[in-house]
């Protein structure tokens, strides 16, 4: 028997990956990690970065329903094809689907069906369930196109809903539109506002049986004809009886255009499942091999592969295959060269996910950087936070700025230098969300401004990530006037409590003051989603000038031992949800303490950071729903996994030098550009000895308490030498120590 072509090269390229590391990676990942506590990730089937996410929604607002489904959920009300992963917002979830086995006459009631886990499975690509009504669903993807496949309990005539008004949290519709085609295809749209004030998807729908009917309601009454448009306008799909065969339906998405859907259903030639679904898999284990790792602790690898598929779910595509698109303006552009992105969580991301793409994702990482160069063409300013294309300016900082800053410093091709260092000027130069106060002050005055600390320390490690690329193109006067702001968090440094705090316009500090107190409001709060413990840390590219802030590296060491150690109590009346995965007040459920245990190295305690990295990356991950300490926010909370089970991790994202923590498996092999291999072996890797005796560089020994990219990405090998107890010689030396400003 012949092979379809298809089929054939996706044999091809298993059999190719497999022969990479000797075993299928796939199997590891569990999608379900997330789903449950406050991770809010979807489980459902997509891609590496494509623009389709075919997963189930339950029809429950909430702030556990970010992502549109949690693993306490028991209803299943549609399955929609766009999906936010591990955010603490609620949106997408456009398109939604949903199969019956009659007509459902009432248009206003959501319609939502029973389901048990049990019924349930999901790997990467792949995701299916049968309700209790028998119905049974399974779903996989192209990048742009969805692939369903439905089966019905004989002797009725099966129905698939369409519920363009379904929304979940922020989300609301606008505009939706569906028409019929032919007696196989419908097209339409969904405009909608939500945390994104313009968003507009496009679809285009074929089936691989006839419809008989086509019913369209507007939410209210039944509309005749082949085609509705309203803001919230429901069509059902009804066939006849199927006598148990399968019906199957692609649905395809664009920014554009349903033209351009159309033409994106070509993804998907033909009707055979799984050719698709392997394809989908085949994807995935490409992108899984990059990282192999040896280790006989099985738990261990499936958290691992679990975080590592996470940090490869976003940003998505939001570009057609030509490279076309539509932006929130309405204008239809096409770019330069490559594909464009939107779901930028930069606020989480910049701090191990977009540098561990330096890594992973060398051919990916120039169309990310351009699509923010664009966005800045588009609209004056680098991204806040993308979606949709839609600045929602959310959260702190400008960072964009270390992304790009950090693409730059590492010689990152297919970029514009000079356009990207013009951009980053005019972020840091805008007079928008405190910026200008900041330039007068020195430091953003909480009388003026809201969360005014957070905002001055992000903005001061923003200004120094400018000041190194202005350093490296030559700029020198840029480079001392960023240089200066970089120093802006010691305006705010109170050397009577040990924390940086909060000032008004006259320079006065903000009183009371509790460092425990979190206040959520951001107009309120001095400190974005957490408090003074958590973010009195933030000065990854100054940790030897906070160290002499505090009068000491003892003294520095002394605070950073009381984080850990203190009360885990939140005080407030309005707390942030945010501050999870507590140890004392470190929060690991939230991006602001990523770092914070690795700082001990950049002052002469390396011990303490790897017997705290080992304590977190065994308490605050698991092979559950509920396996994140908080929300995974689009593969930031996983990347910080896979780096630091690794055993390295960038605490200054930006610096190229990523610090040693304590490696949980035995060998780590990283596949880089041009055939590259670099190997972290572990010699005692086990979960008793969390303590690096000594280390080895190709062989040789190795003083030194981080490595540089430059030395990783010409591949070679890395050996750690673990104990039981710490070698505190190991680190000692400044010499050892990651780079610091005042180094």
């Amino acid at each position: 028997m012949q092979l379809p072509r298809m089929k054939m090269l996706s044999l091809i390229s298993l059999v190719l990956s497999l022969h990479v590391s000797g075993q299928q990676l796939t199997k590891y990942v569990d999608p379900f990690i997330g789903t449950g506590g406050h991770g809010h990730t979807y489980p459902g089937a997509t891609v590496p970065f494509g623009m389709v996410q075919l997963s189930p929604d339950n029809g429950t607002q909430g702030w556990d329903w970010c992502s549109g489904y949690h693993y306490t959920d028991s209803m299943i009300a549609g399955f929609s094809h766009t999906h936010l992963s591990g955010t603490g917002i609620g949106d997408w979830c456009d398109i939604s689907v949903m199969p019956a086995l009659d007509l459902v006459n009432d248009t206003i009631t959501l319609y939502r069906e029973k389901f048990s886990h049990a019924n349930e499975k999901a790997s990467p690509g792949y995701y299916e369930v049968q309700l209790d009504n028998k119905i049974k669903a399974a779903f996989t993807t192209t990048e742009r196109c969805g692939l369903h496949q439905y089966s019905f309990p004989a002797g009725i005539k099966p129905v698939i809903r369409f519920n363009l008004g379904f929304a979940i949290n922020w989300d609301s519709p606008m505009e939706t539109f569906i028409e019929q085609v032919n007696d196989s295809t419908i097209v339409g749209y969904r405009f909608s506002k939500g945390w994104a004030q313009t968003q507009r998807v496009y679809f285009a729908a074929r089936v691989s049986k006839p419809i008989a009917k086509l019913f369209l309601a507007d939410g209210k009454k039944a509309l005749e004809g082949k085609s509705a448009k309203g803001k919230m306008i429901k069509g059902q799909l009804q066939f006849d009886d199927l006598a148990g065969k399968t019906l199957l339906m692609k649905v395809a998405l664009s920014s554009v255009s349903t033209g351009k859907a159309l033409i994106a259903l070509k993804e998907i030639s033909g009707w055979n499942f799984g050719t698709v679904q392997k394809a989908a898999e085949n994807q995935w284990e490409k992108e899984l091999q990059k990282i192999a790792v040896k280790s006989s602790d099985e738990t261990a690898k499936k958290i691992f592969y679990s975080a590592f598929y996470h940090t490869a779910v976003a940003p998505v595509l939001f570009s057609d295959a030509d490279g076309t698109y539509q932006n929130a303006k309405g204008e239809i552009k096409k770019m330069p060269s490559g594909q464009r992105y939107t779901v930028f969580s930069l606020w989480d991301t910049f701090r191990a996910l977009n540098p561990l793409f330096t890594l992973t994702q060398p051919a990916r990482l120039p169309g990310l950087i351009n699509t923010m160069l664009e966005f800045y063409k588009e609209n004056g300013l680098l991204p806040i936070w993308d979606l949709s294309s839609w600045e929602t300016n959310t959260m702190t900082g400008y960072h964009a700025i270390p992304v790009v800053a950090d693409a730059i410093l590492k010689n990152t091709k297919g970029i514009d230098v000079q356009l990207a260092y013009t951009a980053m000027k005019k972020s840091a130069m805008q007079n928008i969300r405190g910026t200008d106060l900041y330039r007068q002050y020195g430091y953003v005055p909480q009388n003026k401004y809201g969360s005014s600390v957070t905002v001055t320390v992000e903005y001061a490690y923003d200004d120094w990530c400018i000041a190194q690329v202005a350093k490296k193109l030559g700029n020198m006067n840029d480079y001392a006037l960023f240089m200066k702001r970089a120093n802006s968090w010691r305006n705010l440094f109170d050397p009577l409590t040990g924390f940086i705090r909060a000032k008004d316009s006259d320079g006065n500090w903000v009183t009371p003051f509790d460092p425990y107190l979190s206040e959520h409001d951001e107009h309120k709060a001095m400190y974005t989603e957490g408090n003074a413990w958590q973010h009195s840390f933030f000065v990854p590219h100054d940790v030897k000038g906070l160290a002499t802030a505090h009068g000491s590296n003892a003294r520095l060491v002394q605070k950073l031992d009381s984080l850990f150690t203190i009360s885990s109590e939140i005080k407030g009346e309005n707390r942030s949800p945010d501050v999870s995965g507590l140890i004392g007040q470190y929060a690991h459920g939230n991006e602001p303490s990523h770092h914070i245990a690795y700082m001990y190295s950049f002052v002469g305690s390396a011990w303490k950071t790897q017997e705290l990295v080992r304590t977190i990356i065994d308490s605050m991950y698991h092979a559950s729903p509920d396996g994140y300490a908080g929300n995974e926010d689009c593969g930031q909370m996983s990347a910080w996994a896979v780096w630091s089970m690794s055993g390295l991790y960038p605490a200054n994202p930006a610096s190229g030098q990523y610090v040693f923590g304590c490696p949980r498996f035995d060998e780590v092999k990283y596949r880089l550009a041009g055939n590259k291999t670099f190997t972290i072996k572990s010699t005692n890797a086990g979960k008793a000895n969390p303590y690096i005796q000594a280390v080895r560089l190709n062989g040789q020994p190795y003083t030194k308490t981080y490595l540089d990219h430059a030395t990783l990405i010409k591949g070679g090998m890395l050996e750690f030498i673990m104990g039981s107890t710490p070698n505190k010689n190991f680190g000692a030396a400044p010499a050892s120590w990651p780079a610091s400003v005042n180094q």
